[in-house]
């Protein structure tokens, strides 16, 4: 395998002119924290390494804007932007084993995800409670395609339509239309002070309820997460503020959460840890992704608590993280997963951690789920001759 690392546009546009040229395939790396997710593929002949294309391009903090290019580590934006009092909302963990290296990675600030496979991954983390998906941040994108096109889409400000939007299609096609070169992003303020409230049960249906009441009450939490260990039956309902002075929310929520009974409540001004642990159980050995609905998650409790894993959720939202234990063969964890999958329909479960033959066993996408004809049209559309990460998305595209 051949890698490049294109130090502009046209250069990436070049070396994938040239590989289309040539029947080649090829694939796109930024950190290198996501190479395992997806369908098992064989390797590529060229893999073009987005670190060439690591600046910041532009910081409009009076628009709440950044222009990012896609080579640009999470934690380097993080500590740019926050020179200035702002932040991109976005949380997903940094390293490929959970959050415990994402302190290390924001102080060596050129190591960890980059911002180009986030998008491309449409990863996330608890921050997506208050602030929405990785399509509700991005405003922009400029791309280049395996014909050698560089296309721009959407602008610098966030009320901008014009154009195609190509930041649509982009995010979370893990790189199978093109390469994400350059994304412009909206901003939001960086908060002064957090503080969580944290709710503790071996009952997972009281869990249930503390989150349900949460999500429904006029509290606007910024982060609000479920966390069960199923082997050991306990667990914990999170709900972090941010603010000036997160006070007056965290001993409402406090209150609202001891009405319920059962529940033993604390109060945590030094939270980062705690979030920290969060993150980092959205990776794992085996890390099945649930895309239910909150009322869904008592379902995925239980499953979770079945297989003897541990589950992380956004409550507020109803996606869960649930990680498995392996079992002692491939086809045992296969046939773990397809249980898994089974007792939560119709919710699709997408597999993202796991040993390459245990993802050679059970297909990772769950079979050909969605508009996969319309998705297979875009694909030619975007990259007629095959080139970008053949294979690895939903359906073999």
């Amino acid at each position: 395998m051949k890698v490049e690392q294109p130090g502009s546009y046209e250069d990436a546009a070049e070396l994938l002119r040239a590989a289309a040229a040539q029947g080649q395939h090829v694939r796109f790396r930024g950190g290198g924290t996501k190479l395992e997710w997806g369908r098992p593929v064989p390797q590529p002949d060229l893999e073009l390494c987005a670190r060439g294309l690591g600046r910041v391009l532009e910081h409009n903090a009076g628009d709440f804007t950044a222009v990012l290019q896609a080579g640009v580590p999470l934690a380097a934006a993080q500590k740019a932007l926050a020179e200035a009092g702002q932040m991109l909302a976005l949380d997903p963990p940094l390293s490929p084993w959970g959050g415990a290296g994402d302190d290390a990675a924001l102080e060596a600030s050129d190591s960890g995800a980059t911002i180009g496979g986030i998008v491309a991954a449409n990863d996330s983390g608890p921050l997506r409670q208050k602030y929405g998906s990785v399509r509700d941040l991005v405003v922009g994108m400029t791309v280049v395609l395996s014909d050698g096109t560089i296309a721009r889409a959407g602008g610098k400000v966030i009320k901008n339509v014009a154009g195609y939007d190509l930041a649509k299609l982009f995010t979370g096609a893990f790189g199978t239309l093109g390469l994400i070169a350059e994304i412009t992003v909206r901003l939001h303020p960086r908060p002064a002070r957090t503080a969580t409230v944290v709710a503790r049960s071996s009952d997972s249906a009281e869990l249930a309820t503390a989150a349900a009441d949460l999500a429904h009450a006029p509290l606007e939490a910024d982060c609000l997460d479920l966390w069960w260990d199923g082997a050991s039956e306990a667990g914990a309902v999170l709900a972090r503020f941010a603010s000036a002075d997160p006070g007056p929310r965290t001993e409402e929520a406090a209150a609202l959460l001891r009405k319920i009974g059962g529940l033993t409540v604390d109060d945590d001004s030094d939270d980062e840890a705690c979030w920290a642990a969060q993150r980092a159980a959205q990776r794992g050995d085996v890390v099945v992704k649930a895309s239910t609905v909150p009322s869904g998650l008592p379902a995925a409790m239980a499953a979770t608590q079945a297989a003897g894993g541990t589950l992380v959720a956004r409550a507020g939202l109803g996606l869960a993280w649930l990680q498995l234990p392996a079992g002692d063969s491939a086809a045992e964890t296969a046939a773990r997963i397809e249980r898994l999958r089974e007792s939560l329909e119709p919710a699709p479960c997408v597999v993202l951690d796991a040993p390459t033959e245990v993802r050679a066993a059970v297909d990772p996408w769950g079979g050909e789920t969605g508009p996969v004809d319309l998705m297979r049209k875009v694909k030619e559309r975007f990259d007629p001759a095959g080139v970008c990460a053949p294979g690895l998305f939903v359906g073999g595209i």
